[in-house]
């Protein structure tokens, strides 16, 4: 039988089309449902493995599955008598040497499979489900001697695991000692661009845009500040709106006026971050993050190691030479866990002989996580309960980056960074409020307004 050496592709759009053409290091490409990532990264594929013979390379999804659903059945006919298709090993093998590997990783057990393997061309087919340790191992399996690219394309959406990952390096572009900015592109790719799409299924654009507002913003319009499985959806980063504070969390620093209270809130760490933050409130009952002290190296998740002395040491520092807090009474609450003496002096005992006082937190977790919720929704006019300066970076960082819970519905997953959530929620919980309709005030708790209107409120916690 006469093998065919020739390869038929769709013309790609102007979008994919950047993909193929794009020649640096690290490569992005996607941002919402449906821009033809898939057809994409199969296709520069097969073109990097028929242009540069003996060249290696990896395609990764999350499971074999879906390797098998979204690639290997379509290259299996699209390569018929160009590659032969190895079963066993997951890879097709061309007559040029080259060699396209197929490969999963769902748990950190997967990863030991790729020990000491060498790669030219790695592709991270939807890399933000993926964790960023995991990617970060792949992209230690980029090298060789050979004179071929060493490049990895990934391509993603909003969400999952490695959102903060992919979010940090392609779309905030906050690069950390070692990365090379110019080693980085992001090419967005929506469903308006694959027409090819849109003429096989004329009705699925008119699907995304009929999802709720949060989820169309992440699958229509590749939002990356919103996406699916995100915990804390209402958070908004505008900087349009950082000065008449509409419509965002986030705003322009301004001095506190003294007749404002200030708080310290705390979640103890060591080997992962310790967070401290200093919240103002003002005469309607709206918080404010003014500072914070986050203890964590340029890793995400990694603690700095300080001891409970030179933590304290520290935040008393703070509290005695910044301009928004010295000279106050600052009232602290705490995870109650650091009253713990099971090892002998407790953490609290060590906050005390550097004079840094604090009331035991209420650390139930979901009335905690709901108190958050509510401080975080905005009113019929545009306005939350919660602000944050935008110096408070760890919680600009952390917060929107927190998913839910695998097992339970109501939490967040706890394998994630949230101290700053967990300090957080500490605060809320010293000073709750009852969940209103939008519109309407936020008061506290124990106001006996709401006593008088709890009939007309949506419901009541705590």
């Amino acid at each position: 039988m006469e093998r065919v050496t020739t390869l038929h592709l769709e013309p790609p759009n102007d979008r994919q089309k950047l993909f193929f053409q794009c020649r640096k290091k690290y490569i992005a490409f996607g941002g919402a449902r449906g821009g033809g990532k898939s057809w994409a990264v199969r296709t520069k594929a097969k073109l990097m493995a028929l242009g540069y013979p003996g060249i290696r390379l990896l395609l990764v999804r999350r499971s074999y599955q879906e390797l098998e659903s979204n690639h290997i059945r379509f290259l299996r006919r699209e390569l018929l008598g160009i590659a032969e298709y190895r079963a066993t090993a997951r890879q097709f093998v061309f007559p040029n040497g080259s060699v396209l590997d197929f490969g999963y990783c769902a748990c950190d057990a997967d990863m030991d499979r790729y020990q000491g393997a060498e790669y030219d061309v790695i592709f991270l087919d939807e890399a933000t489900q993926l964790r960023e340790e995991w990617m970060r191992q792949f992209a230690a399996c980029l090298r060789g001697v050979n004179d071929f690219p060493k490049r990895i394309y990934y391509t993603c959406n909003p969400g999952g695991p490695g959102h903060g990952y992919i979010k940090r390096l392609f779309i905030d572009r906050r690069f950390k000692t070692g990365e090379n900015p110019e080693d980085y592109a992001f090419i967005p790719a929506r469903v308006t661009d694959n027409q090819a799409l849109l003429r096989k299924q004329p009705d699925y654009l008119q699907q995304l845009q009929a999802l709720p507002r949060k989820l169309r913003q992440a699958w229509l319009e590749g939002r990356w500040d919103i996406y699916e499985g995100q915990f804390f959806q209402e958070f908004t980063d505008d900087p349009a709106h950082y000065r008449d504070r509409k419509f965002t969390h986030v705003i322009e620093p301004f001095d506190i006026p003294r007749e404002w209270k200030v708080y310290r809130s705390y979640d103890f760490g060591y080997a992962k971050p310790f967070s401290c933050g200093w919240w103002a409130v003002d005469f309607d009952g709206c918080v404010y993050r003014i500072l914070e002290l986050y203890g964590c190296t340029e890793n995400p998740d990694e603690g700095v190691r300080w001891t409970p002395e030179k933590q304290f040491a520290k935040i008393r520092e703070v509290e005695q030479t910044h301009p928004w807090l010295k000279g106050r009474s600052i009232d602290g609450v705490a995870d109650p866990a650091i009253w713990d003496m099971s090892r002998g002096e407790s953490i609290y005992e060590t906050a005390l002989r550097q004079r840094i006082y604090f009331t035991k937190g209420d650390n139930r977790r979901i009335p905690g996580w709901m108190q958050l919720h509510y401080r975080m929704a905005f009113d019929r006019e545009g306005y939350p309960q919660l602000y944050v300066f935008k110096g408070c970076r760890a919680f600009i960082r952390t917060i929107p980056e927190l998913r839910f819970s695998d097992t339970d519905p109501e939490d967040l997953d706890t394998r994630q960074e949230d101290h700053v959530a967990d300090e957080s929620r500490y605060f809320c919980m010293s000073r709750p409020v009852r969940p209103v309709r939008s519109g309407e005030e936020l008061l506290p708790a124990d106001d006996p307004l709401n006593m008088r209107t709890a009939g007309s409120r949506q419901g009541v916690i705590l």
